[in-house]
């Protein structure tokens, strides 16, 4: 199972196909044509895409074909149909964020992570399907993404339909975005890899905001290699967000080895397991048993004591303060068009007052910097991507705040909550099944800039285990 090649064409890597695109074995137009067959065939039942672009993709391909003809090749996602999830502004193209007050809105400009895709030569082939507003619950209007592996299991959150796409080889990668784990979740629900890059490492210029401070945007790919192709295409400063980082782009694809001598992995054991599936947990212990056997050093830490619900408590008054903000336009002025679950936090939002903001402010702070001072200490700390997936019916999600709570019991936040509170960068990876079939992910944690540390200890381990080449039958 190394080798990709063997896969069907639509579940090979992006780094496969794009060896095969540079090589002359496939074209850009026969490799999207064939992405949009699929498409047609499968999505009715997947609902991952929102909008799919067929005409715009086409001529993507075929300018990104010619140029390859003419000798002027842009790199690895040259002339690779992808997508990107519905947050992000496509110029002519609708984005509604699963908004019904936002169903007929078309930006005039691309979003610089789009536009950055654009200029790397890759084929956009449509906007993908999330939550209302990019939180955890759907508006009735919109379709609920279909995980692959079973329709009755969760899709995860708000990125729901770019992990569904990812996972079912409706594209070669896609984009996500995360404000309290909306990368993680799906790509744990889905078997696929998530990276929630480090706060302001990728432009969130127009991209719908849920919550401004706590937004990130990253790739959702069929391996680490991808992830960190897409990474490096979209990272870097942009003069249009305030929150953009001037760091330099590191160079991951070119540090990816199979060994990791000299690299120190955090294992809390208390935190990784308390309140998780036992098999997961069996699992995880499965994942550090490779990492050492790879040369890594395993070191015993403790991770600050949270409880999921406190974290949530912390999380959720900033981002519904952040969310009614960002909807001011639209709300309360169209309240009754929005659905239950987001209209009830963008009630929250409108209750609170500068001070309560402030509040949960300093709470985030204290949070962050016990969290920072864990991570600092090693290379990652190795646990669960927010627990395991689980199956949920497909009305409640189209619930408010309580009767959508039995679905966010199952949500372990500890996992998730501080590394958007604290904007430090996250990998998620597949590492297994469960004996029901449905797919277990490892999460690995790094301090602030640290997402080529945790790519290599991920490849390492991907390529070790080969996980990620299970795909679902489709």
């Amino acid at each position: 199972m190394s080798d990709s090649v063997s896969d069907p064409i639509h579940y090979r890597s992006l780094s496969s196909v794009a060896e095969a695109i540079r090589g002359g074995e496939i074209s850009p137009v026969e490799l999207t044509e064939k992405l949009l067959s699929r498409i047609g065939s499968v999505d009715g039942r997947l609902m991952s895409y929102a909008t799919v672009m067929t005409e715009q993709a086409r001529e993507a391909a075929r300018e990104a074909e010619q140029e390859i003809q003419a000798g002027n090749y842009k790199g690895p996602l040259h002339g690779v149909p992808i997508a990107v999830k519905d947050l992000c502004f496509t110029a002519g193209t609708r984005t509604m964020g699963g908004l019904n007050v936002l169903r007929e809105f078309v930006p005039d400009y691309d979003a610089t992570v789009v536009r950055k895709l654009r200029e790397a030569g890759s084929v956009i082939l449509g906007k993908l399907n999330l939550t209302e507003g990019a939180l955890s619950g759907y508006h009735r209007d919109f379709p609920i993404p279909v995980n692959p592996w079973g329709e009755d299991l969760w899709a995860g959150v708000s990125s729901s339909g770019s992990g569904v796409a990812t996972a079912a080889g409706l594209c070669f990668a896609s984009l996500g975005t995360d404000t309290g784990g909306s990368i993680r979740y799906p790509a744990m629900a889905n078997g696929v890899v998530g990276l929630k890059p480090t706060y302001g490492r990728v432009s969130r210029y127009g991209v719908l905001e849920l919550a401004a401070s706590l937004d990130h945007i990253g790739p959702m790919t069929r391996s680490v290699k991808d992830a960190a192709i897409v990474f490096e295409a979209i990272a870097g400063f942009d003069n249009c967000d305030t929150s953009s980082l001037r760091d330099s782009v590191p160079k991951i694809t070119e540090s990816l080895t199979g060994e990791l001598t000299g690299m120190r992995i955090g294992v809390d054991e208390h935190y990784l397991s308390f309140g998780t599936n036992p098999a997961l947990v069996d699992a995880i212990h499965e994942v550090i048993d490779v990492l050492r056997q790879l040369g890594a050093e395993i070191v015993a830490l403790t991770m600050p004591k949270s409880d999921p619900m406190d974290l949530r408590n912390a999380w959720l008054p900033i981002c519904a303060y952040e969310a009614h903000k960002a909807h001011s336009a639209t709300y309360p002025s169209r309240s009754d068009e929005y659905g239950g679950y987001f209209g009830d936090a963008l009630k929250m939002g409108a209750a609170m007052s500068a001070q309560d903001y402030a509040k949960s402010t300093k709470l985030r702070k204290k949070i962050s910097e016990q969290y920072d001072l864990s991570l600092k200490a090693v290379d990652a700390v190795i646990c669960p991507s927010g627990g395991s997936v689980f199956p949920v019916e497909k009305e409640v999600q189209y619930g408010n705040m309580e009767t959508l709570r039995p679905v966010i019991q199952h949500f372990q936040g500890q996992f998730t909550i501080p590394a958007d509170l604290a904007g430090t960068p996250t990998l998620t990876v597949p590492c297994g099944f469960s004996d029901e079939g449905s797919p277990y992910a490892v999460q690995f944690l790094g301090s602030r800039l640290s997402e080529l540390s945790l790519c290599r200890i991920a490849h390492a381990y991907e390529q070790a285990t080969q996980w990620h080449r299970h795909h679902p039958t489709v």
